[in-house]
């Protein structure tokens, strides 16, 4: 019999590469300290997963960067500047995703583990296609190459809409929604999931939520480090993850148990 699990849907930055998602941080920060506008590193990681456009918006929209805009440049921020913001972002990202694109440990193994049971494994960013230019040879090298990616700007609608995910599963031929799994970092990660109609599973201490890279999250003392994924896995489950995991080495366990409970009925 086949496994109940048709496909898994895997985010990038903080889910598969990037432990800490700090490439998109990185680009963000020194974007805007181009324009003289000091961006904190919290409020740059809020609405991350979203496309970068929708991103940009948001943080112009943010009550303090709009004041500060306004002072810096005597007018309030408006479309034309989010457009110059996402000229200077689209290269800032792309070299500081490249930069990135370790594999967070466990990812190539849990890839091939599920396609030995026959899931059909896609992907889906927030990163334009261009800047996953020097990303997906990266990851390919280190073992990891899904069958599909859906980019940044290639649905109509980005996260939190259920687009990109319906749009990697009909690529995918991976069919009912329900026989499906979304991995992501990102609180609007887990809501496309859900509402692509998937089970969801969170990723809290190589991702966003956490938000620093390995060296330094596997430094921190063991109180800390424990208050902080636990706060990450309360904005995932907020969101609706139906599971949330410290990272993607321990997905498999998690698969079979979704496995177990869609042979159930559920």
């Amino acid at each position: 019999m086949s496994f109940p699990v048709k496909a898994v849907v895997f985010d990038w930055a903080g889910t598969m590469i990037d432990f800490g998602c700090t490439a998109p941080i990185r680009a963000l920060v020194e974007v805007f300290a181009d324009a003289g506008i000091g961006l904190p590193e919290p409020l740059a990681r809020r609405d991350m997963g979203r496309a970068k456009l929708d991103h940009l918006r948001l943080i112009l929209a943010e009550p303090e960067i709009a004041r500060a805009w306004t002072a810096r440049t005597g007018a309030a921020p408006g479309e034309a500047d989010v457009a110059a913001l996402y000229a200077r972002l689209e290269p800032a990202m792309r070299a500081a995703a490249a930069n990135s694109a370790q594999l967070i440990p466990g990812a190539a193994q849990a890839v091939s583990a599920l396609r030995a049971l026959g899931v059909r494994i896609g992907s889906g960013t927030g990163y334009t296609r261009e800047m996953m230019t020097e990303i997906l040879p990266a990851a390919a090298a280190q073992g990891y190459a899904p069958d599909v990616l859906i980019c940044a700007g290639e649905t109509p609608s980005g996260r939190p809409a259920p687009l990109m995910t319906w749009k990697a599963l009909i690529e995918l031929d991976a069919w009912p929604a329900r026989t499906c799994v979304k991995v992501d970092d990102a609180a609007v990660g887990i809501t496309e999931g859900r509402l692509a109609g998937c089970w969801t599973v969170g990723i809290a201490a190589s991702g966003n939520g956490v938000g620093l890279d390995r060296e330094a999250y596997l430094a921190l003392p063991e109180d800390e480090r424990t208050a902080r994924r636990a706060a990450a896995e309360a904005d995932l489950q907020a969101a609706g993850a139906d599971f949330v995991i410290e990272d993607v080495s321990q997905l498999l366990p998690v698969i079979r148990q979704i496995a177990a409970r869609i042979e159930g009925g559920a």
